[in-house]
């Protein structure tokens, strides 16, 4: 294949994005992931977004149903799945009626052409064959009858019709493979480990790989060989990572560092499911992972364990955050620490399950009953959720207290290289662990934190209660005194205000004072850099900050903004950092741009509002 590879003229691309798009059923996600192992391990950066149906069996050819996975190769660092597409995979009609608007003119479109049937044309509007009518003139259209070759190469497999259709994705990226001159050799070992019990099914895969890579060879679908040479990355050893398994990964290290066990108690919800499913592969790291009848056993069996002294955590999407609302508060009450995982997605209520969105900020913050103050940390990448995950445990047991961490189903499903860490190299967790039981009370506190410590059953000489009724400033016992009870609130909100003391100070990526200073957290954070770092380059002068802690904010946050004319909050909501925002710095300037569709921000429409707001002063 090289050889034949070679006497194609050879273009290096710097980039490369392709979207997977077709049924629910069609496999384009495994697909999409396939891609971009493999390009990972031929050297490239990468970065993907997979972005699946959400109504659960829509029918079959119906745009309902269309799922797709997107991923942006690269030879230098990127940090998001990027905008313009180079190469479009439709698999039916109604893939590329919902995709064909973001495939600029010029672009390679890649179709089955069997999928273009009457009935399936039909069921996603169209009222003619869009491979016949002239209306893909713009754009190099490669049609392939991969259903029929697909068949044809397994005729003599012992297999159902449906069987062999399924094999069809595999196809599809021998053809993609070839196209781009990745090699073969990774998902051929893919699936020799993913069937090793269903050895028919793997020959029939590894044939079908095969068989798309030399159709698109012997017919050569495109003149140019096209190449992404390996990105220059830090030197170290990568594997890639999804934000949920990462997430899943920092809790565990940070539990190991800690010297505790890990007991993970969770209720399956979209998209926050995949950690639990992760979690339960470490029983021999000393994870204990239970998967509760409901969300609200779930948290409180998570805050059983710690008052064993276990690191307690527990996950799920806005919905389940609700339900667990009244035991975070109470975690919150008798100080014990506790990490809670939200991995948002669009709501209200049930909303959206499998799209993305900023929507729980609010609730993360005040979604509890009376005053319940808790600290609130956002990852911004599926790499950074190792790092996130890992510092919001190490938070709640030094200051013995809930985390909230904000993930979102852009970053828990997408996936980029990790540079593997070393548990030694990570930040040291200190426990605030009682030791002298004659001096001590329940809630004796540190004189800089306000952190009381932790006494867990057991200890001899440190036996005390703990329960959801106020207690007493010291000794712990139920106490409804008025003065108390306010001494006590203040207490607890204080001690979360000085965790500022304890976390990193807020960066400011480029200029750093200017005109215009760009905020935004969580997942947006690759979308808002990348399109700060090229109007830069423009000869611009913009900034870009990015909050991955909101409760508290880093102590230099008002500094940062004070240095800019106008600050414009970016979110994935209808504006609720902003509203934080106005509130603890009622001095600053903040404008705010939103996008609420269950997707992720463009790098092109940002660019757009940027230079706008540069070139006029606009405002929203």
């Amino acid at each position: 294949m090289q050889k034949e590879l070679s006497k194609r003229p050879s273009n290096d691309l710097s980039n490369l994005v392709i979207r997977f798009s077709g049924d629910s059923g069609d496999g384009m996600q495994l697909t999409g992931m396939q891609f971009s192992d493999t390009s990972a391990m031929m050297g490239n950066d990468i970065a993907t977004f997979p972005n699946y149906p959400a109504e659960i069996r829509a029918p079959q050819g119906s745009k309902y149903g269309v799922s797709g996975f997107q991923v942006q190769i690269s030879d230098k660092d990127i940090f998001s799945p990027g905008d313009e597409l180079d190469l479009l995979v439709a698999m039916n009609p109604a893939a590329l009626k919902a995709n064909i608007g973001d495939l600029a003119p010029g672009k390679t479109l890649l179709v089955d052409s069997d999928a273009f049937s009457e009935k399936f044309l039909k069921k996603s509007g169209y009222r003619s064959n869009p491979l016949e009518d002239g209306s893909l003139d713009a754009y190099r259209l490669i049609a392939v009858p991969m259903t029929k070759n697909t068949q044809k190469a397994l005729e003599d497999f012992d297999m159902d019709r449906k069987a062999k259709f399924r094999s069809k994705n595999m196809y599809t990226l021998g053809i993609v493979y070839w196209m781009y001159g990745r090699d073969l050799d990774h998902t051929i070992e893919f699936l020799e480990q993913k069937f090793e019990k269903k050895p028919l099914i793997k020959e029939a895969n590894q044939l079908v790989l095969r068989a798309g890579n030399i159709y698109a060879q012997n017919l050569e679908l495109i003149a140019t060989h096209y190449q992404v040479r390996p990105a220059s990355l830090e030197k170290g050893h990568y594997r890639i990572i999804r934000g949920s398994q990462a997430i899943a990964w920092g809790l565990v290290a940070a539990a190991q560092k800690a010297e505790m066990e890990l007991f993970f108690g969770s209720y399956p919800i979209t998209p926050a499911s995949d950690i639990l499913n992760e979690l339960v592969k470490y029983p021999e790291l000393s994870v204990k992972a239970f998967q509760a009848e409901d969300e609200i056993a779930a948290v409180s069996s998570a805050i059983g364990s710690s008052f064993a002294g276990d690191l307690g955590v527990t996950s799920t999407s806005g919905p389940g955050l609700a339900l667990k609302g009244e035991a975070i508060g109470l975690a919150m009450m008798i100080e014990l620490p506790l990490v809670i995982i939200n991995a948002q997605r669009g709501g209200p209520s049930t909303g959206m399950p499998t799209k993305t969105e900023q929507s729980d900020l609010l609730q993360a913050l005040y979604g509890r009953n009376g005053e319940s103050p808790i600290i609130v940390v956002a990852a911004h990448s599926p790499s950074h959720c190792f790092d996130m995950a890992f510092e919001a445990a190490r938070l709640s047991i030094e200051h013995m207290t809930p985390v909230l961490l904000l993930s979102d189903g852009f970053i828990g499903n997408g996936s980029e290289p990790w540079l593997i860490k070393k548990l030694e190299d990570l930040p040291t967790i200190r426990k605030n662990v009682a030791q002298d039981p004659e001096n001590w009370t329940p809630y004796t506190r540190d004189k800089d934190t306000l952190v009381r410590q932790w006494a867990v059953p057991g200890m001899k000489g440190f036996e005390h209660r703990v329960g959801g009724l106020e207690k007493h400033e010291k000794t712990g016992n139920v106490n409804m005194v008025p003065l108390n009870h306010e001494a006590m609130t203040k207490i607890r909100a204080e001690k979360v205000k000085r965790v500022e003391n304890n976390i990193p100070a807020l960066r400011v990526h480029g200029v750093q004072s200017g005109p215009l200073l760009v905020v935004g957290w969580g997942g947006t954070f690759g979308a808002l850099f990348t399109a700060c770092k090229e109007i830069r380059e423009e000869g611009q002068e913009i900034a870009h900050a990015h909050f991955d802690y909101i409760n508290p904010f880093p102590k230099n946050s008002a500094e940062v903004f004070s240095a800019f004319k106008t600050i414009l909050v970016c979110e994935l909501n209808a504006g609720q950092l902003v509203k934080q925002f106005r509130s603890s710095f009622p001095k600053m300037n903040f404008i705010q741009y939103n996008k609420i569709q269950g997707l992720p921000f463009t790098n092109g429409e940002l660019k757009n509002k940027f230079m706008s707001i540069l070139s006029s002063g606009e405002d929203l």
